[in-house]
């Protein structure tokens, strides 16, 4: 299996990124194939004595940055390292892509080079995020802002088919994320989404509030891109305060000290389980290629994690179950 990687994708790009490919080909014997300045790359390795074995570089002379229009990878930057890397996928010469960069860039080219499954209208960003019995899929998460109720019901058909793939949930609990649990909450596009996920055959649960999310409520949550990613990054911001607070309290005095000492293991599992770079990215859902958007400040153990990922999404055979499923619904419509 070959993933290709975004080799500048990232904050920390390219370094994390060569020192998570070498790290996954060790680990998991895959084969890499780098798109980036393939100068660049080639020194930063000599550098960093990285084993470039079974790494391929592609060469991609442009870059495109958090601040570029995400369209500018089908003009302006066409040969930037992440449109190379879709090019690449689309021809084959990889199984999946990984990348660190511009959610929006992303999107448009899985949008317009990978191409969405017939019948999807809009591919979405799927996190995995913890909670207090184990683990919620959140979809979306910033790939697409304005939905329409059908979308929001393709997020939850691929979300069930996802946790039930990737963590062997049978008949996962899908919520809609909205203002309150009532069925008459929200705006037009949530009522009628609340509607479609009732007749969908899912294992719908009705609406749930954010403040039910940590509590393992759902193991779906589904939410047009906006709400998701404000979702998202509230909770990140919150597991970081939580545990600056905790390090802060062990570390006041010789009392805390000691208590620290004590429950050092059970500190250490719980900081793992809210560890972003344990996941290693984001699947986006909806398009014809598995593609990982990796966190933007990841590290190279994330992006270690994020291939492990794109070898499991590859091997899964979900893009071809959730092709079926909407072909059938289609003509059931029909």
């Amino acid at each position: 299996m070959k993933i290709i990687m975004d080799g500048f994708g990232g904050d920390h790009a390219p370094k994390a990124v060569l020192e998570g490919a070498a790290a996954a080909v060790k680990e998991y014997g895959v084969d890499i194939l780098i798109t980036g300045k393939e100068k660049a790359l080639k020194e930063i390795a000599k550098e960093e004595n990285l084993d470039l074995s079974h790494i391929e570089i592609a060469d991609a002379p442009d870059v495109i940055t958090m601040e570029d229009d995400p369209v500018s990878l089908l003009k302006g930057k066409s040969q930037s390292s992440l449109a190379v890397g879709f090019h690449l996928l689309k021809e084959g010469k990889g199984d999946a892509l990984v990348s660190g960069g511009s959610t929006g860039a992303i999107a448009v080219g899985a949008n317009f080079i990978a191409k969405r499954i017939k019948g999807i209208k809009r591919a979405g960003l799927a996190s995995v995020i913890p909670t207090l019995q184990g683990t919620y899929l959140l979809m979306d998460c910033g790939a697409t802002l304005d939905c329409k109720g059908e979308t929001l019901l393709h997020y939850g058909l691929m979300g069930s088919i996802y946790m039930e793939k990737m963590f062997g949930l049978s008949s996962p609990r899908v919520g809609l994320l909205n203002i309150g649990t009532e069925e008459t909450k929200g705006d037009e596009i949530h009522i009628e989404a609340f509607r479609l996920l009732s007749e969908s055959g899912l294992n719908f649960v009705g609406n749930v509030e954010a403040r039910d999310l940590p509590f393992g409520e759902v193991d779906v949550a589904v939410a047009d891109g906006f709400s998701g990613n404000v979702a998202l990054k509230m909770t990140e911001g919150v597991a970081l305060m939580f545990s600056q607070k905790l390090k802060e309290m062990f570390l006041a005095d010789l009392r805390g000290k000691v208590a620290a000492v004590m429950i050092k293991d059970k500190f250490a599992a719980l900081k793992a389980s809210m560890d972003y770079t344990e996941y290693g990215g984001a699947p986006l859902l909806g398009v014809n290629y598995p593609v990982i958007k990796a966190h933007g400040s990841s590290n190279a153990k994330a992006f270690k994690n994020a291939v492990r990922q794109a070898i499991r999404f590859s091997e899964s055979n979900m893009i071809g179950e959730i092709a079926e499923k909407i072909a059938v619904r289609k003509e059931e419509k029909a």
